[in-house]
């Protein structure tokens, strides 16, 4: 395909993106009019490039006429929050939701992964009108506490740097790291109810 084609394919993946963002931001919003914590700190979204899909689906051996049906992370979001507690209470309101359905889940802050990756994954089938008529879109949302994310992040950015093949004993920083990581979630959970606190005072001292 070329880049007009791509920019056909690739636009209603873009549209669900930027729908479900206003969605989720709404979800924050509707907790601080109510003057409540909001289990969701922030989220983000993108559409994977072109040459990413590309090189996962040769990387998978998916043909390019399935590639819309077996590469579940075209369209992307993240949902931070501050709290490990607080990505099950957002589970549950996405499992609530009617604007979409939940096609598969999958837990790595139980069962992390070896490289000590820990997120919540889940897949959705969304469904957008294009001027076509409709269209259902698979969307992968990660739900992750920010010591979870920095990690995802710098984890990231170093497979890219060395294609995947990260030296030993950087690999091995990296579980420390994890590990440290995970413990200051733990930490922050056992003063959940002090942070939200202070939260609150500070919030109203800069309205007042």
């Amino acid at each position: 395909m070329d880049y007009r084609e791509w920019e056909q394919v690739l636009s209603p993946y873009k549209q669900a993106v930027e729908e479900l963002k206003v969605k989720l931001k709404g979800i924050r919003s509707q907790f601080e009019l109510e003057g409540e914590h909001s289990p969701i700190e922030f989220v983000t979204g993108r559409v994977k490039p072109v040459v990413s899909i590309l090189d996962k689906a040769r990387r998978k051996n998916i043909s390019k006429e399935s590639i819309e049906r077996e590469i579940q992370d075209i369209a992307g979001l993240r949902i931070m929050c501050q709290f490990v507690e607080d990505i099950h209470r957002v589970l549950e309101m996405l499992r609530k939701r009617d604007d979409f359905t939940i096609i598969e889940e999958r837990d790595y802050i139980n069962h992390q992964k070896d490289s000590g990756y820990r997120s919540y994954h889940i897949v959705v089938e969304y469904p957008v009108q294009t001027f076509k008529g409709l269209k259902k879109i698979l969307v992968e949302i990660q739900i992750r506490t920010l010591a979870m994310n920095f990690w995802a992040t710098i984890e990231h950015s170093l497979n890219y740097k060395y294609s995947g093949n990260i030296p030993e004993d950087i690999k091995d920083r990296l579980q420390r790291a994890a590990e440290a990581a995970y413990r200051l979630d733990e930490e922050m959970s056992q003063i959940r109810g002090e942070i939200q606190e202070a939260q609150v005072i500070f919030s109203r001292k800069i309205e007042s």
